[in-house]
C-alpha cells in the first residue's frame, strides 16, 4: 500500500541491483528470470528510478559511524541522507543510524 501511494517517488540505489544479483547467484533469492533481465523489467513496471553511486555518495558512506559494516547498506544509507529520502527497510541496524529516516 505504501509503495502504491508513492509510486511516482520510488527510487533504488544501483547498489541494490548488485545485491539482488549476488543473492540470486548464491541461491538466497529466487527470481523468475536472470537478474539482468528481471531487474530492469521490475523497475520499469513499478516506476522505480535508479540512483547511481557517485563520489559524493561514496564519500558519505565511508564517513558514516561504524554501526553497520555492510558496504552496500552504507551506500544505501548515504544515498538516502544526501537525497533527503526515507529508506523502506526492516533492517534494525539501518534503522538505528542517526540522521536516517526509515519506514515500514
Amino acid at each position: 500500500e505504501l509503495i502504491e501511494k508513492n509510486s511516482e517517488n520510488l527510487f533504488i540505489s544501483s547498489i541494490s541491483a548488485f545485491e539482488i544479483g549476488i543473492k540470486h547467484r548464491k541461491g538466497r533469492i529466487l527470481l523468475p528470470q536472470e537478474p539482468e533481465k528481471w531487474i530492469p523489467q521490475a523497475l520499469s513496471f513499478h516506476g522505480i528510478h535508479d540512483i547511481p553511486i557517485d563520489c559524493h555518495i561514496a564519500e558519505q558512506a565511508t564517513s558514516l559511524p561504524a554501526v553497520h559494516r555492510d558496504p552496500c547498506d552504507r551506500i544505501i544509507i548515504a544515498t538516502a541522507q544526501i537525497r533527503g529520502m526515507k529508506i523502506l527497510t526492516l533492517d534494525k541496524l539501518i534503522r538505528s543510524f542517526p540522521d536516517t529516516e526509515c519506514v515500514w
